[in-house]
């Protein structure tokens, strides 16, 4: 009875193990799911406001009487754009790690328990 009782006991574990593998990775998945969708958010607000920006600058310069204003205000323009675009791609970047730690946190419980349960058996079997 005692190896059976002892392969029941593996076969609970990795159930068990198996069952939160199987729950962690839908977190997993919710998360990512959740960040993507943020990132499509955050995407489309930005070339809103890149348009709507593009739309006023573009305005003024058909207002502009001398090539001189016409350069100043290209040059005002492109170092706007630039500092908004790289503000944005920060705050890209930031979503991409959100969403990676996000997505990986569920998997350090199962690993940590995985690990625990061979632990287990290896002294029980020793």
């Amino acid at each position: 009875m005692d190896g059976y009782e002892n392969a029941n006991r593996a076969y609970d574990n990795a159930n068990r193990v198996g069952s939160e593998a199987m729950n962690n990775a839908l977190k997993s998945m919710s998360a990512m799911t959740k960040g993507f969708q943020q990132i499509a958010t955050e995407t489309g607000e930005f070339t809103k406001r890149s348009f709507e920006q593009s739309a006023q600058m573009f305005e003024k310069l058909s207002q502009v009487r001398t090539l001189d204003k016409a350069v100043e205000l290209q040059s005002e323009f492109a170092r706007t754009a630039y500092d908004t675009w790289m503000s944005q791609a920060n705050k890209m970047a930031g979503l991409y790690s959100d969403i990676a730690r996000d997505a990986y946190k569920p998997f350090e419980a199962t690993g940590f328990a995985a690990a625990q349960a061979a632990k287990d058996e290896v002294r029980q079997a020793g």
